[in-house]
């Protein structure tokens, strides 16, 4: 398990999201970030990046049944 200041450090690409979520591709992700909608993102240059503590807060945020 990762620390909380850990989690901050840890960057995905949108390669490593869309395999995490399972998507069938990148597309979704792409698409999000247009309509400024999903998960935060980092834009560094031309180069996105996921930060893991706001990819996990998201998927919390996301869980249904809300977890009390």
């Amino acid at each position: 398990m990762y620390t909380a200041a850990e989690l901050q450090e840890i960057l995905l690409t949108e390669n490593q999201l869309w395999r995490r979520w399972q998507l069938a591709s990148a597309k979704k992700l792409q698409a999000d970030r247009v309509r400024g909608v999903g998960c935060p993102y980092i834009k560094i240059g031309r180069l996105v990046r996921y930060r893991l503590s706001d990819v996990v807060a998201y998927e919390a945020k996301h869980r249904f049944p809300q977890e009390v």
